[in-house]
């Protein structure tokens, strides 16, 4: 087991690497933050990582490891941020929700819910009902283009175009509110800034993607990998 929760550890580092704003995170108190950052992981760049797992470790994790189900892009979470490019974390020991399978609908794994929780969750003064509520309306508030959720096979855009899609699907958020992340030039996520009432924001001293050409890897014939 200690082997397992060893692994699970690198896997979520690794993703969260290529997904970095490369902002500092610095110890915070709940509510201290200046505004959120929600991040919409590409769900094949995500469950893909999860190859990195042994048999034996991917049985210990069982469902908790196990990307839900199939989506464009998934919830990765809603991030505090502070306009000086630092974000608080892990500002109190405040338990979970008592029931995250709730939200496997729009996030890929247990494991990624509570580490949510744990480390961003927990700097706002909100319930842990009422933060993955909060999460939610976020993420229902976007429209991904149909490109994303149709895709079949591999393909290469610039970041501007593919950011132009997001604004051309949204027009009713600012310009600078959607920002691209790349790791090896793969797209893996895009990331939506918010002020603390939920309104779309433009982001402030975010790190963008800044590759020539992002290549989008498309989900497995046989579905995301489990």
């Amino acid at each position: 087991m200690q082997r397992f929760h060893f692994a699970l550890l690198f896997v979520l580092a690794f993703f969260f690497a290529t997904c970095s704003m490369h902002a500092q995170e610095v110890h915070g108190q709940p509510g201290q933050f200046d505004y959120y950052v929600m991040n919409l992981a590409w769900s094949p760049a995500f469950c893909d990582t999860l190859n990195t797992l042994s048999a034996e470790e991917k049985q210990h994790a069982g469902k908790e490891m196990a990307c839900s189900q199939p989506h464009a892009f998934v919830l990765h979470g809603l991030w505090t941020q502070n306009f000086d490019g630092t974000y608080p974390s892990h500002c109190s020991d405040r338990p979970g929700p008592r029931d995250l399978k709730r939200y496997l609908d729009i996030t890929p794994n247990i494991a990624l819910l509570r580490h949510e929780w744990e480390k961003h969750g927990t700097c706002t003064t909100l319930s842990p009902d009422a933060f993955f509520g909060t999460a939610r309306q976020a993420y229902d508030s976007v429209s991904i283009p149909e490109f994303f959720k149709s895709l079949d096979h591999e393909a290469r855009m610039t970041p501007d175009q593919i950011l132009t899609m997001f604004y051309k699907e949204n027009p009713t958020f600012p310009q600078g509110s959607f920002n691209l992340s790349c790791g090896k030039n793969d797209l893996t996520a895009v990331s939506v800034c918010f002020d603390k009432d939920m309104h779309p924001i433009a982001c402030v001293k975010l790190r963008g993607c800044n590759a020539n050409s992002v290549r989008i890897v498309p989900e497995n014939a046989g579905g995301i990998v489990q």
